[in-house]
């Protein structure tokens, strides 16, 4: 087999990016990739068609092509063989089969065929290998930076203890009246002992002073080690002389989280004379078999008043609970007028409110093992194969009236097994190689989306991909506790009041 060249282009045969691995010229590749859309035939489902020089093996992706293009002895099986690895590698770097992405992981893609062909024929590696290799990750290089940390601690330690020692033995000499003992080497004694401690004892304190770090400086000579992930002055040149060519060169956002990028702060909140608080905290364990091992809730509701003409006032409740929850108000509070009214009110009508503090005025509970009251079920179904494992998580939305935002699913991955490979997915992923962790990303769960699903495969056990991890937030409570009115206690005249609703998870696991 002798391939060619590897590119993606447009329908029209625009090459997006292409990687050419025998001697070939722009304007050559550029004139097959042109021909290629006019050679194809419409009513046919072959995967290949070839000339009087080359074949062109493809595969559509949406609106744009994977075409490799080899000699006309080549084994076409290998050939669609590698065509299929190809067309895998694009989705773990390009979140989007268009054409901007494309162009913006282009030095991605070209890392990652390099890793599948070289010289024009296959390497035997599989997509697991490929991520690992262009990470580049050395655990030979962290056990160096650990010990070389290690023993720098230690010197420093032991420096401290030295200079106690000089400084305890000049004050010793001080008190019996002698003179300090010098400490020159080959015999001079050109610095006496006592400055020698002062010097040494005072560079000590300063190193123990915090600084800010400067930039290190670059070494004027040349440097011959190997740094793993240095390619940056590299691809700059690269880029260059790209431009010094004419060429439109995009700007890459590699290096920055999606989540960063599209992370939009929510609107300052409008508060009021009077503002209330209520926060909820769920604490939830699940067996991966099912069942519900314990869920713990806890709310509260702050009070905060700015203006003391509003120190005396009764907060109007809602609870339309029907879970079962345990209230309790504060000591100061009138549990009687709350058990009969459901007002919030001080047992001295005639004592306000603290101002510009916050005063937690009603707390509940809620501990149950009631699966029905579990208010997102996630489901993993790990299954083994004979490349490792499939892996399906599907979650859904037992609470109608709830609306989660930023939902983050974290399912524990094995290590050194490289990236998975996803097949259907709702939502987004993030792939944590450092932690080993994938995150799937859901901005809003609600009734309107109350169930989605995720499948990928990679490398390990079923036991590999637990605990599963949830969080989220909420501006809905869980429980259906609410204030809807503020008044006076002279009069009862309304008072206006501003509320913030959070529901937050403490811990949320499936074990």
């Amino acid at each position: 087999m002798v391939l060619l060249a590897a590119a993606v282009c447009t329908k029209a045969g625009k090459a997006i990016v292409s990687r050419q691995f025998v001697e070939m010229t722009r304007t050559r590749i550029e004139g097959l990739l042109a021909a290629f859309p006019k050679l194809m035939n419409t009513g046919k489902q072959h995967t290949f068609v070839e000339t009087e020089s080359v074949r062109y093996v493809y595969q559509p992706m949406e609106k744009l092509y994977m075409v490799l293009i080899t000699t006309k002895n080549s084994n076409i099986l290998e050939d669609l063989e590698t065509l299929r690895l190809f067309s895998r590698v694009i989705p773990e770097y390009c979140r989007a089969l268009e054409e901007n992405e494309i162009s913006e992981h282009c030095f991605d893609l070209i890392f990652a065929f390099d890793e599948i062909v070289a010289l024009g024929y296959r390497e035997n590696v599989n997509l697991a290998q490929i991520r690992t290799f262009t990470e580049m990750d050395s655990h030979e290089e962290k056990v160096f930076r650990a010990v070389r940390e290690t023993q720098e601690r230690e010197a420093k330690a032991e420096m401290r203890r030295k200079a106690k020692e000089l400084q305890q033995a000049r004050r010793d000499a001080e008190r019996q009246g002698k003179k300090a003992p010098g400490f020159g080497g080959f015999g001079s004694s050109a610095v006496s002992g006592g400055s020698t401690a002062a010097m040494i004892t005072e560079t000590i304190i300063e190193t123990d002073k915090p600084k800010v770090a400067p930039a290190p400086a670059r070494p004027s000579g040349p440097s011959k080690a190997l740094k793993l992930g240095a390619k940056g002055k590299e691809v700059d040149n690269f880029v260059d002389k790209l431009k010094s060519e004419g060429e439109t060169i995009m700007s890459s956002n590699i290096g920055k989280r999606t989540s960063e990028a599209t992370k939009v702060h929510a609107p300052p909140i409008n508060m009021e004379s009077v503002h209330m608080k209520i926060e909820e905290k769920i604490t939830l364990t699940c067996g991966r078999d099912g069942g519900l091992q314990n869920m713990e809730l806890h709310g509260m509701i702050m009070l905060r008043i700015s203006d003391d003409k509003f120190g005396r006032i009764r907060l109007h409740v809602e609870n339309e609970d029907k879970k079962g929850v345990q209230l309790q108000t504060h000591p100061n509070v009138d549990k009687k007028l709350f058990t009969a009214e459901s007002l919030i009110g001080l047992k001295n009508p005639e004592k306000s409110f603290p101002v510009n503090s916050d005063v937690g005025v009603l707390k509940w509970r809620l501990q149950t093992t009631e699966e029905s009251f579990i208010p997102l079920t996630i489901n993993c179904w790990p299954s083994e194969s004979g490349n490792g494992c499939d892996v399906n998580i599907e979650y859904e939305l037992q609470e109608d009236n709830l609306e989660l935002n930023d939902v983050v699913i974290t399912i524990p991955l094995p290590s050194g097994v490289g990236a998975p490979v996803i097949g259907e997915i709702d939502g987004e992923y993030r792939h944590d190689s450092r932690r080993n962790t994938l995150e799937w990303c859901l901005p809003v769960i609600d009734a309107k989306n109350k169930s989605g699903s995720l499948e990928f495969s990679i490398p390990g056990q079923p036991n590999d991909f637990f605990p599963v991890q949830v969080s989220f937030i909420s501006k809905k409570n869980y429980c259906n506790i609410q204030v809807t009115k503020v008044t006076q206690v002279d009069g009862n005249s309304p008072v206006r009041f501003s509320t913030e609703t959070t529901f937050l998870v403490d811990k949320y696991e499936i074990l």
